[in-house]
Parts: C-alpha cells; sequence; structure tokens
C-alpha cells in the first residue's frame, strides 16, 4: 500500500524507519502541509497519514477520496481537524494513535511550570549577557499549592500523579471522573470552582465544540490574581485575545503555551527569517511571564516510537479487514 506522510519531519521519517515496516507498505514523506493545494500530492496513496495541522476538511477529502486515498491514518490522538461526516459520505476510513505516551506531554506541561515559577528562561538569557543578579527571579515553592487539572484522561492522570509527587494539592474537572486521579486526592469540582481554588491550572482535555474556548475572559474572572495557566492540550481550548488581557490586568500572573489556536501556519518551520506575521502571537511573546514552545510536548524518543509503531499497525489491521482505533464519524 503506498502511503504518504504529510507534515513529515526527520524526526518522523527516523521513527518510521527504525520501525518494524509490515509487508505491502510503501512509505513516501512529504514535509508540505496537507492542503487544497498539496492534496494532489497524494494520488495513487491508498493512505494518507496526517499529522495535527493538516488539513482534513471536506474539499481536500473529497480530492483525496478522487485521487485513490482509501484510508486517513492520523499521526495523533485528536481529530478535531478532520471532517468526520464528509469522510462518512466519502468512504474513507479514519484511524488515530489514541496514546503513545502520556508521560511526554504531562512532563513537559510540569517542565513549563517550572520553568515560569524560577523563571529559568530569564535566568538563562541573564547569565549568558554577564549578569548574575537576581532580583526579579523569586520563585514559589510547589509543596502545598492547589493544582488544578482540567481533563483527567491518560495525560492528565500523569500529570496529576507528578505533582502529587510534588506535594500539591490536586483538584480536578471532566465530565468522567477518573479513579486514578482520585486516588491521588484530587477532588472533583464545576469548572469556575476550580478555576477559583487553583493557584496552577493544566490543560488536558480533548477540543470539542463543548470545549473550544473554554478558558475565555468569563472563566479567567474566576482566578485567583496572579494564578498560572498551562496550555499543552490544544490551542483552541483558549481564547488568545482573552489572555493577553488578562496578562495586561495581572489577573493571570504566569502563561505557558505549548500550542496555539492558529498555529497551522507556524509552527514547525524555521521563520526566523521572516518578519511574524500573528499580532497576537507576537503581543504574547513580549510578556516575561509568559512561554511558548511550538508544539513540541510529544516530541520525546518513546512517543515517536509508539506514534510509529501503532500508526503502521492500524494501516496493517485495516488493510487486514480488522481495523483498531477507528475514529466513527
Amino acid at each position: 500500500m503506498r502511503t504518504i506522510l504529510f507534515s513529515s519531519q526527520t524526526y518522523d521519517r527516523d521513527s518510521f524507519l527504525a520501525a518494524r515496516l509490515p509487508a505491502g507498505i510503501e512509505l513516501h514523506f512529504q514535509s508540505a502541509r496537507l492542503s487544497l493545494d498539496t492534496a494532489a500530492l497524494a494520488e495513487q496513496h491508498e493512505v494518507v497519514c496526517a499529522f495535527i495541522n493538516d488539513d482534513l476538511g471536506a474539499p481536500v477529502l473529497e480530492q483525496l477520496a478522487a485521487g485513490g486515498t482509501r484510508l486517513i491514518a492520523l499521526r495523533s490522538a485528536g481529530y478535531n481537524h478532520v471532517d468526520l461526516p464528509a469522510a462518512k459520505r466519502l468512504g474513507l476510513s479514519i484511524v488515530r494513535v489514541p496514546a503513545y505516551s502520556p508521560h511526554a506531554v504531562a512532563e513537559h506541561a510540569v517542565a513549563l511550570i517550572l520553568a515560569l515559577n524560577r523563571r529559568l528562561h530569564r535566568a538563562y538569557n541573564r547569565t549568558r549577557e554577564g549578569d548574575f543578579s537576581l532580583h526579579g527571579l523569586t520563585g514559589f515553592d510547589l509543596c502545598g499549592k492547589t493544582v488544578g487539572v482540567v481533563g483527567t484522561g491518560q495525560i492528565g492522570a500523569v500529570f496529576a500523579k507528578i505533582m502529587a509527587g510534588f506535594g500539591c494539592k490536586l483538584l480536578a474537572y471532566d465530565p468522567f471522573p477518573n479513579p486514578e486521579a482520585q486516588a491521588l486526592g484530587a477532588r472533583y469540582l464545576a469548572l469556575p470552582e476550580l478555576l477559583a481554588e487553583a493557584q496552577i491550572i493544566s490543560l488536558h482535555c480533548p477540543l470539542t465544540a463543548e470545549s473550544k474556548h473554554l478558558i475565555n475572559s468569563q472563566s479567567l474572572a474566576h482566578l485567583q490574581p496572579g494564578a498560572m495557566l498551562i496550555n499543552t492540550g490544544r490551542g483552541g481550548l483558549v481564547d488568545t485575545p482573552a489572555l493577553i488581557e488578562a496578562l495586561k490586568s495581572g489577573q493571570l500572573g504566569y502563561l505557558g503555551l505549548d500550542v496555539y489556536e492558529e498555529e497551522a501556519q507556524l509552527f514547525f518551520e524555521d521563520r526566523s527569517d521572516l518578519p511574524l506575521q500573528d499580532d497576537v502571537l507576537a503581543r504574547l511573546l513580549t510578556f516575561p511571564n509568559v512561554i511558548v514552545t511550538a508544539h513540541q510536548a510529544f516530541l520525546t524518543r518513546e512517543a515517536l516510537a509508539a506514534i510509529a509503531t501503532t500508526t503502521l499497525q492500524n494501516i496493517t489491521d485495516w488493510a487486514a479487514g480488522t481495523p483498531r482505533n477507528r475514529v466513527e464519524g
């Protein structure tokens, strides 16, 4: 089966080629993002392997189906970028990687917390310039602080376990309480109550119609002044302009983002020689209490290996007529 991987980077090629390639699968790597302009590259490829910022809207799916594609194999757990009704209408099967390494994303969220709290980004830049002063670098002990976990699936549960290890008190918000989080002592609350009590809030929920802009000007008003917000989930979980206003007023004291709602045209490429055209992101980057990483939370050797292995197995199972990890429209 001819399989094309859109948005593939060097690490994707390395991890897929290092995995045991099942017989009958022929891999083609394409660095371009999947869009209407690039969908023609998938012609005569039975399988299209797509990543989080690839365009899988109805027009693109129609072009893929017309070119002979029958399976969309996502290299991600999330599928909010797929027009599922259109896929069903076109007879396209969708499979995903429901879990690869929850530790990778959870640990990155903790890294953002530690870096923001102890001002590591500022200290690093300062000492490289010969400034060894400590003013403005005061942090706080994590032990005893209240941490709110929004979304307690596999990643959220791992994050809660790590924060419990720091001696933090845990609050949680999720329509489906996780016994693992409850065993750690997490108290499930309504979102406004969690936001009001927690000093650190970390988002680990999927992006759905219900969760879009879950964090907005109204919900941010519930925060304790100076609270910390971390988002390693999906960019659309937060209303970014509202974050900027909360940062300006001091209502939000720290912000760590690994995802951004308008990241599709920015992330995963070196744009250092180009002017930043996104005014909202440019404003965010001016704040000294903000750290933005370019959707790298998943980027560990273990996670990449798991993504490659599961994706190849998904393709093999689909070809054998026993598909797993299907996404239903």
